[in-house]
């Protein structure tokens, strides 16, 4: 059987900005961001150097990671990139959100606001089109993210979205369950024979 973990190079993480955030938050960001590394991941992220965003950025670079960040002009002052990595400056969000989309085989959701919850929507909106078939983890410590599963199902249950996308992600409550989620998943996905054209937005 072919080696299907090799086609997972690059994981792009979505998460909050906020140095208010709980501190475990930014803790487990940072730990998840080395577990990239030491898996040999690139991690693709928003650019910023604050919050979880800069956690997991710092983490994975100070585990030899490699990391690319993707920043609009006008977030860089707010969000203070982490210039000790490689960072790309776009001019608007949507071409950050395809830049980060295309740039990663994956996706990592952690605790974040209401800018991660666009980016989340959209790409199970993408999803639910059939636009890709790419690894979904979210990072879910305490339930945090339960009541969007919540609001997901709620849809399904009204038939106004189909039953199928709850398998659409999987969630793991531990910071050091993320990495091995995703690489399971990924080989799973290539061990039932995924066309690749699913792998990107087309």
């Amino acid at each position: 059987m072919p080696d299907v973990s090799s086609r997972l190079g690059a994981v792009c993480v979505y998460c909050g900005s906020s140095d208010d955030a709980e501190p475990s938050y930014i803790a487990d960001a940072y730990r998840i961001g080395e577990s990239f590394a030491r898996a040999g991941l690139k991690l693709i992220y928003g650019g910023g150097g604050v919050g979880l965003m800069g956690a997991t950025a710092r983490g994975a670079h100070s585990a030899g990671g490699a990391v690319l960040g993707i920043i609009p002009t006008f977030l860089r002052g707010r969000e203070q990139p982490f210039d000790d990595v490689e960072t790309v400056v776009v001019d608007n969000m949507h071409e950050r959100k395809m830049m980060m989309f295309e740039r990663a085989d994956a996706f990592v959701v952690l605790p974040g606001g209401i800018g991660t919850l666009e980016e989340i929507v959209e790409l199970l909106s993408w999803r639910r089109l059939d636009l890709h078939q790419k690894p979904i983890v979210f990072h879910n410590p305490a339930g945090f993210w339960d009541p969007f599963f919540a609001l997901i199902r709620h849809t399904i249950d009204a038939r106004l979205t189909p039953p199928s996308l709850a398998d659409a992600w999987r969630a793991v409550e531990r910071a050091e369950d993320v990495t091995p989620a995703l690489l399971a998943w990924n080989a799973e996905i290539y061990q039932a024979g995924a066309p690749a054209a699913l792998r990107r937005l087309t």
